[in-house]
């Protein structure tokens, strides 16, 4: 294989015979190297082929910034999901899947805890997906050491959903329109403008996709009636905040639609970090 473009020291681009592009990981496959040199077998450990060009570019932009040890754990839950579901997966689960875990890892170590709101919902209606779910923990804690919640089991089991969701042309429709509703209030309310090929933009848009998805289908949150936490969010974020009372506003009007404490909450995060990673 010769290296078509160095992402970093253990990532590589090249070319197949047909000139389609492959990511090849390796560590330290890229010591020492330059575009048009040869990569030897044996520094090789795992190759992925992405059809998608979009999609192969958003996973690159995602290589650059993970550590090839958790690109490795993502690909093994992947294969073991595949196997034990039978079912195909789109390509964006690399991304998804590879990007939540980095981040669950990363609050876990500085002691921050997301609930997952959809959880109950997870475990009834997709438990297949949610048992995969709960035995991709495993993996990661025997692999890194780190015991996450089953809340991230329900997390996962949501990033295969999405990989493997085929909807109706309708359903597709009026989710993609919603989000865009939602996506404008935040734009307009904070002047700004989304990088929309970004990796951060595809992580709120995931969340934004399973907020609409429960409203849509009228799928009411039970409360945990957090008060504490949600105040600390509701002054820690203040201005995404407003915004997000300006959204349950827009969904009660137009959808009849009552925003759950707890979906603020989640509202309020989100929106918090889109914004603040586009404003950088």
């Amino acid at each position: 294989m010769i290296i078509h473009k160095i992402l970093n020291n253990n990532v590589v681009i090249t070319l197949d015979d047909d000139k389609r592009e492959q990511i090849v990981m390796g560590k330290g496959i890229a010591f020492k190297k330059r575009i048009g040199d040869w990569v030897p077998d044996e520094s090789i450990d795992q190759v992925f082929y992405l059809a998608n060009q979009e999609t192969s570019l958003k996973f690159q932009e995602l290589l650059g910034n993970i550590p090839l040890e958790m690109m490795k754990l993502s690909d093994d839950i992947i294969v073991y999901a595949k196997s034990t579901l039978k079912k195909s997966l789109n390509d964006t689960i690399y991304i998804s899947l590879t990007d939540h875990l980095y981040t669950a890892l990363e609050r876990k170590k500085q002691g921050i805890a997301i609930k997952n709101l959809l959880l109950w919902d997870i475990k009834r209606f997709f438990p297949e997906e949610y048992e995969v779910g709960v035995n991709a923990l495993k993996m990661v804690q025997k692999r890194v050491g780190m015991e996450l919640s089953t809340d991230e089991a329900g997390f996962i089991a949501l990033h295969l959903v999405n990989a493997e969701m085929e909807e109706e042309v309708g359903n597709i429709y009026e989710l993609t329109k919603l989000m865009q509703e939602i996506t404008n209030i935040v734009k307009y309310y904070f002047k700004v403008s989304f990088d929309e090929d970004s990796v951060y933009f595809y992580r709120f848009s995931t969340h934004l996709k399973f907020f609409c998805y429960r409203l849509l289908h009228q799928r009411e949150v039970v409360e945990n009636d957090d008060e504490e936490l949600y105040e600390v969010i509701k002054k820690k974020y203040l201005n995404a905040y407003r915004c997000v009372e300006k959204i349950s506003l827009y969904l009660n009007e137009n959808y009849d639609y009552q925003v759950s404490n707890e979906e603020r909450l989640y509202l309020t995060i989100h929106i918090a970090r889109i914004v603040q990673t586009t404003e950088q």
